[in-house]
């Protein structure tokens, strides 16, 4: 067979978040894989933005303004989708949000708005997106957007951590139940990547910027390109037999404990 196994002409890719960063390296990757793309946002300028971008590379984009956590802007949305561009072959939940403040001091409503939005949006985005799926009987891609934190803590991020936890085991019940009917739910866990979002953290000798450098066998920030490959590979017919995994794209920090002090 070979590279047709990861072509993707003919369907429809929906990504969550898909205006900036990581989003946006997925989403562009599907794109270029021949995707026809449709991106999410819930603010206009961003959105239009991201649209002016996307159309710089040369991509067909259709952007859609709608909070993944209301689930009647949700089904509208998906109802406009259909009828405006086409169905979703693939949906990829990468809206997501953190908040980084020790458990101490952080406020019950703004642990319950990170998981209503890392975690209560994704299950609404696949059960709408399923249920189309179902009933058309061509069964689907649904890949969610883990983290490290799926696996490991990080002070300061507890609701984040609890959300991206609850997502990785939310992917292994969309396989268990979605699998008879041809859907493939998996998902990607990024390691830290250079992104406009951790530029502050990554330039102006900030510790934080040499201690991922070190636990990262690696020994680099990861390229929001590189996740690329995996986005593919589980937008594709090459994973049709790949149900309910959670790949960790982290230049190998999950492999180790890290590095023996003074160790190169």
């Amino acid at each position: 067979m070979g590279l047709e196994l990861f072509d993707l002409t003919g369907k429809t890719a929906l990504v969550t978040g898909g205006t900036h960063g990581l989003g946006m390296a997925v989403a562009t990757a599907l794109a270029e894989a021949g995707a026809k793309l449709v991106i999410n946002g819930h603010t206009p300028e961003r959105l239009k933005k991201a649209v002016e971008t996307y159309r710089q590379k040369g991509f067909d984009v259709a952007s859609y303004l709608f909070d993944v956590t209301r689930e009647k802007q949700v089904t509208d949305a998906l109802e406009r989708i259909e009828k405006e561009v086409a169905p979703v072959d693939i949906l990829v939940n990468n809206a997501a949000i953190i908040k980084r403040v020790p458990m101490l001091e952080m406020e019950v409503d703004d642990f319950r708005q990170v998981l209503e939005v890392d975690l209560v949006g994704p299950f609404i985005m696949a059960k709408h997106v399923a249920k189309s799926m179902i009933r058309r009987g061509k069964g689907g891609k649904i890949i969610n957007m883990c983290s490290m934190m799926s696996e490991v803590s990080r002070n300061t991020v507890s609701a984040y951590a609890a959300a991206k936890g609850g997502l990785k085991m939310l992917t292994k019940e969309m396989a268990d139940e979605w699998a008879k009917y041809n859907i493939q739910a998996n998902a990607i866990g990024p390691g830290y990547f250079a992104t406009e979002q951790t530029a502050p953290i990554r330039e102006g000798g900030h510790p934080f910027n040499e201690f991922i450098i070190k636990r990262t066998p690696a020994r680099r920030w990861g390229k929001p390109e590189e996740l690329a490959g995996a986005a593919i590979f589980l937008a594709s017919k090459a994973s049709d037999f790949v149900n309910g995994h959670i790949l960790y794209v982290d230049g190998g920090i999950l492999a180790t404990l890290g590095s023996h002090a003074g160790e190169e």
